[in-house]
């Protein structure tokens, strides 16, 4: 069967930038909705988890250890991510989000002693430019919570990225399926143990709120059962490169949807961060291959 791999590329892509849209139609606090995503998101993968549960015998301490950390700074993304979408424009929070790649590099050198070259820290460069424009053009904003947000969005960074490098490739006994299901459910308790401390209420919400809550938990599913198929036929460094697609296509969503315009100076800040990210993950063909993972939303 002919696979229609453009247009496989184009569905998971639109699902990734509703994401930041959905967030932006819900008034529970991100706190509320990261844990909701991620506990829904568990109870779509229960058909598989169920199919393929001898693996959780496999499991040791050391493993389990891994998993917990890494759901904890996955949940702190999502808490992050979504908090920043609460104060700052879809395009600002999405752009600085797409520098995962170069960050999860930047974190790779400094701890796991990952060779760089000249190249790649030029893209690097070109990339934290690009930033620093779209966050200079958040100042022009009426509220400093512009700016606020657009600090959110990059810590979300630095969360995924450890989340990455604590549980990548160190458990390697078990399926994507298990490993995610495992993840997302100490992100959703660790969340839950967040909201409890906070005093955040977490029940109560209506059909709209839970009507989001389950888009969130799907539409980013959806794009990563697409990217995981789309390896059989495409590299990884194709796939990461769909990562420069959330922060355009929620940009356009976001001006359809919600209404949101972005300066001038945030384009041209936008442009030159994409483009740093683009040559970033182009370059990995060239050189040595870095393992970039997207995180849909």
């Amino acid at each position: 069967m002919k696979v229609p791999v453009g247009l496989l590329f184009l569905i998971s892509i639109i699902c990734i930038s509703f994401s930041a849209i959905f967030v932006k139609w819900s008034d529970a606090p991100a706190t509320i909705i990261s844990m909701y995503r991620m506990y829904l998101a568990c109870f779509i993968l229960l058909p598989i988890v169920w199919l393929k549960k001898a693996e959780f015998k496999k499991l040791i301490g050391k493993d389990w250890l891994i998993l917990s950390v890494a759901g904890i700074f996955l949940g702190l993304h999502f808490a992050l991510w979504f908090g920043s979408l609460k104060l700052t424009t879809v395009a600002s929070s999405t752009i600085i989000l797409s520098l995962q790649p170069i960050v999860a590099l930047i974190g790779g050198y400094f701890i796991y002693k990952e060779r760089a070259n000249a190249f790649t820290f030029t893209t690097i460069g070109i990339s934290v430019i690009g930033v620093a424009l779209v966050a200079w053009g958040d100042l022009g904003h009426s509220s400093s919570s512009a700016i606020i947000g657009d600090i959110l969005s990059f810590l979300s960074v630095i969360a995924i990225v450890a989340y990455l490098l604590i549980g990548q490739n160190k458990v390697k006994v078990i399926s994507h399926w298990i490993y995610s299901f495992i993840v997302f459910f100490f992100a959703a308790f660790s969340l839950t143990i967040v909201n409890a401390f906070l005093g955040v209420p977490m029940i109560g919400y209506g059909l709209h709120e839970w009507g989001i809550f389950w888009l969130l938990a799907i539409f980013p599913t959806i794009a990563h059962v697409i990217f995981n198929f789309l390896l059989n036929y495409v590299n990884t460094t194709t796939v990461s490169m769909s990562i420069l697609g959330e922060p355009i296509g929620a940009t356009i969503l976001a001006a359809i949807l919600l209404g949101e315009r972005i300066t001038s100076l945030q384009l041209i800040g936008g442009v030159i961060a994409l483009m740093g990210v683009s040559f970033f993950l182009l370059h990995q063909r060239k050189g040595h291959q870095v393992s970039v993972h997207t995180d849909a939303g």
